[in-house]
């Protein structure tokens, strides 16, 4: 259940950007997470939902951004998409896959309401 601390985290970094904006209410939180960085997305939107409740952001919608998980083989070059924590080349077998993309866990933006409260 480490996406429970993970939530935490980007609500520190919500929190941190809100005040350093002097902004208002957060709609939405968008997070970029790979394939190969070991969350699962329904139980990060669940924690983060927990987390938020009795905060001012219990409104705020997070949208994930899966990353596939690509990589380079380090003998034939090849560049594929994997879809299993397997380094092997589907092209010549080798085990040199470096991985290009798909580790990530990125609070990519916020979404602010800029409404003024109280406004016609």
């Amino acid at each position: 259940m480490h996406e429970l601390t993970m939530a935490a985290g980007i609500l520190d970094i919500v929190q941190q950007n809100v005040a350093a904006a002097d902004a208002g209410r957060v709609r939405a939180v968008r997070v970029r997470v790979g394939d190969m960085a070991g969350v699962v997305p329904d139980s990060l939107e669940f924690c983060f939902e927990a987390i938020v409740a009795d905060t001012p952001y219990a409104a705020a919608f997070l949208e994930i951004d899966r990353v596939p998980a690509l990589a380079t083989c380090g003998e034939c070059g090849c560049f594929t998409r994997l879809a299993q924590p397997l380094f092997v080349c589907p092209a010549c077998g080798a085990m040199g896959m470096a991985l290009q993309s798909g580790d990530e866990l990125q609070v990519v933006d916020l979404e602010l309401d800029d409404t003024v409260e109280g406004a016609a």
